[in-house]
């Protein structure tokens, strides 16, 4: 029974101190034995079952233990009998409940472990998301950064055409004020001409008038 007790408390040691330091692949080892131990049916009752057996030899060996030192508050002495036997029960009860302690110990450990390898596959999926969403973002602000680009070379060859045309209609209304000056030049010329192609006119008949004074 000893000897069953202590290779148990030997094997739960070895199983807490791989939980607990990572050494190579054991601690992936020890996770699945444990998983298959949680999530089997067979080895769960299995389980279940030894701890149960466990935990009634533990309440029976405490009570064993009570009940001695009870009977010997009593008659005031233990008999070498009653000393073997209290010394048994409270070693069982020692390595018993050190056995199960361990186990709730290896038990708690796997849950954490469990639940914060879950958190590194959520951050590291999460992580993945983040660099996927800053590509995006990156490939997002390269099109607007070329979009903007075209815009502004757009822009650029509006505002010069823009200048172009306004040039081209200065000149043109430049032109066109000189051939304004132009026609009022030649409209006062023409009207000019029309005054001295009447003075010549009445200069005419004033000759012929005279001629005909003189005849």
């Amino acid at each position: 029974m000893y000897q069953l007790l202590i290779m148990v408390l030997i094997v739960e040691g070895i199983m807490a101190f791989l939980l607990v330091v990572k050494i190579g692949p054991f601690r992936d080892l020890v996770m699945k034995v444990i998983d298959q131990l949680k999530t089997g049916k067979g080895p769960e009752i299995t389980v279940k079952t030894i701890v149960g057996v466990m935990s009634l030899i533990l309440a029976s060996s405490v009570y064993n233990f009570l009940w001695i030192q009870n009977k010997n508050v009593k008659h005031g002495t233990l008999t070498p009998m009653d000393q073997v036997l209290v010394r048994t029960h409270l070693l069982d009860s020692s390595l018993i409940a050190f056995s199960l302690f361990l186990w709730f110990i290896i038990y708690r450990l796997h849950h954490y472990l469990t639940k914060m390898c879950g958190l590194k596959t959520k951050a590291q999926s999460c992580k993945e998301e983040v660099e996927k969403l800053q590509l995006k973002i990156k490939e997002k602000e390269e099109k607007a950064s070329k979009e903007r680009r075209l815009l502004n070379e757009e822009v650029s060859k509006l505002k010069e055409n823009l200048k172009k045309i306004k040039s081209e209609s200065e000149e043109k209304d430049k032109r066109v004020l000189a051939a304004e000056a132009d026609v009022a030049a030649l409209q006062k010329q023409s009207n000019d001409l029309l005054l001295e192609y009447d003075r010549l006119l009445e200069d005419n008949q004033n000759l012929q008038s005279q001629n005909l004074g003189y005849r």
